[in-house]
């Protein structure tokens, strides 16, 4: 991924440097975004055409610095056109919710009435560094 956004680097800093709890979410969902979000958030997600986040799970590594999706994640056959996909965004909620990471597609990918968008196992990696 890119980065996390500033909504999820707070939450953690104040998890760990002044005792603030956060409570992490049960559930995952990845968007598809027509224009990229960034650590502020903002961007455009997909919408109409079928389209709706996804839950995604994750695993994470042994060393502690990648967590990788477990689990393929295919979004339902788009009914109209998407555009062209450029980023993937991490959200805490199914709908609205706050954005956790985001990242730009290594290929962005042009969705057309009838395509299906996959994310293959071990495709969405999130390195801390």
């Amino acid at each position: 991924m890119s980065g996390f956004t500033d909504y999820l680097e707070d939450a953690l800093l104040k998890h760990v440097f002044t005792n603030t709890a956060y409570t992490s979410p049960s559930t995952v969902y990845a968007a598809l975004f027509t224009v990229a979000p960034s650590d502020t958030g903002g961007g455009t997600e997909v919408s109409g055409g079928a389209y709706a986040r996804q839950s995604m799970a994750f695993s994470v590594s042994g060393t502690g610095t990648l967590a990788t999706n477990s689990a393929a994640v295919e979004y339902p056959t788009a009914t109209a056109d998407y555009g062209t996909v450029v980023a993937v965004g991490i959200f805490d909620a199914s709908t609205s919710g706050n954005l956790l990471a985001y990242a730009n597609l290594t290929a962005s990918k042009t969705v057309s009435s009838g395509d299906v968008f996959r994310f293959n196992a071990g495709d969405v990696d999130i390195t801390l560094t």
